[in-house]
């Protein structure tokens, strides 16, 4: 006898291994192998930095919207070991460049590594300090394509606000990790990372220089999303 489908009120709610069953089914067929950046996180590993990355999916995601745009000039706020920072680079043009604020130096020091393994060195260039103060001596001469913004939560708004600064019109500005297993929405949990991400919703609300919209997300790194937003 055969057992009947079960409805979506019965189906369990997804899990964690779900979520990345589903990121490594997609990922085989989409991704393939990538021993570069296999190396690059096995050495962001051994070097003592945190699982905090981008997935596999997310930075092929990022490194298709650079394409989509034709980015020549990149800007990554957030560098860890550089992982996303390769996608990124790998989208450039041979005349297009990428710079990444990082405020380790030890985990700029593995990032050049990894860069260097990837034969993208000469294209990218990190700048080691805090990225509230270094991104406001950079300049848009001329401006960036696009901005990925995945460091301490609580600048965000500064990041976002020197992003738009930077960015030329029509360009876009990413900013990763703004769902956050959905504890922003819930008005009595706080803490400096959600905040940080609340003043940033705030302020954009306000602002009629960008449109923007939040894409939630699931996968190997759990439940999270980005922002997307374009420079009017």
């Amino acid at each position: 006898m055969s057992s009947q489908p079960q409805t979506r009120a019965e189906r369990p709610p997804p899990t964690y291994e779900d979520f990345k069953r589903s990121d490594d089914y997609h990922n085989s067929f989409l991704l393939g192998d990538d021993p570069i950046l296999d190396a690059a996180q096995e050495n962001s590993k051994d070097g003592g930095l945190p699982n905090i990355a981008v997935s596999a999916a997310q930075g092929k995601l990022l490194n298709l919207l650079a394409k989509s745009i034709g980015a020549k000039r990149i800007l990554e706020v957030g560098t860890l070991g550089g992982y996303s920072t390769i996608w990124l680079a790998r989208a450039l043009p041979d005349s297009g460049s990428l710079t990444t604020l990082e405020l380790e130096e030890a985990h700029a020091k593995i990032a050049r590594e990894n860069l260097a393994n990837a034969g993208l060195a000469d294209k990218v260039d990190v700048i080691v300090g805090p990225a509230a103060d270094t991104i406001k001596g950079l300049e848009p001469n001329p401006p960036y394509d696009l901005v990925f913004i995945d460091a301490d939560k609580p600048g965000n708004l500064v990041y976002f606000t020197e992003s738009k600064r930077l960015v030329r019109k029509g360009g876009v500005i990413i900013v990763d990790n703004v769902v956050r297993r959905g504890q922003v929405a819930i008005p009595e949990y706080t803490d400096p990372n959600i905040e940080g991400v609340r003043a940033l919703l705030k302020a954009i609300q306000a602002d009629k220089e960008v449109e923007a919209t939040t894409i939630a997300t699931v996968g190997d790194k759990g439940y999270d999303g980005f922002l997307y937003a374009i420079k009017l």
